[in-house]
């Protein structure tokens, strides 16, 4: 199985991959990781700011890579922001029976009552090299993004609300069904 995690920046795509891989032993692939490598390599001129153009630079790679793990039977996590909403339209049904999707993203009230903590968890996972820039009013922007941009798309988006430990609970528990 191919699991794919996206979400605006601070929702804790890499901690749900973290959590799956000890709780499954999938190994993730982590698409800032080969976004930064690509970037540093001077294998392109993009910017870690150029996200539009990174979707279209990284997805093809990354889809790629997807297939390869469906094709060989193998389990993979894949997280990051850089899926397309319309993801599914790259794949025929032969590999979709074997991806599962999530995008995880924060209500506007969420962000109003915790943004101090999202930002003090920045780091938890991943050091956050530059993380000055983060704001309330930008954070609102991007999830609304994500919400409307893979709703639109019919795909699942866990907006998280209230408690955040018991959303990513459920979240890691909704994979094990299969």
């Amino acid at each position: 199985m191919v699991i794919l995690i996206t979400g605006a920046s601070h929702t804790g795509k890499t901690l749900l991959a973290q959590r799956l891989l000890e709780r499954y032993g999938y190994p993730y692939l982590s698409i800032d990781h080969l976004k930064m490598g690509l970037i540093r390599s001077g294998y392109t001129t993009l910017t870690p700011e150029d996200d539009d153009e990174l979707t279209d630079y990284l997805w093809p790679v990354v889809r790629e890579m997807i297939k390869t793990a469906v094709e060989n039977r193998q389990d993979l996590i894949v997280e990051g922001c850089y899926i397309p909403f319309g993801w599914r339209k790259d794949f025929d049904e032969s590999y979709l029976e074997s991806i599962r999707f999530l995008c995880l993203a924060f209500s506007d009230s969420y962000i109003d009552v915790h943004f101090d903590e999202i930002r003090s968890h920045g780091s938890d996972i991943e050091h956050r090299l530059f993380d000055e820039d983060l704001s309330s009013d930008g954070l609102k922007k991007d999830n609304n993004a994500m919400i409307r941009g893979f709703r639109d798309a019919g795909e699942q988006v866990l907006v998280i609300d209230g408690d955040y430990e018991e959303a990513v609970r459920k979240a890691e528990e909704s994979f094990s069904d299969n």
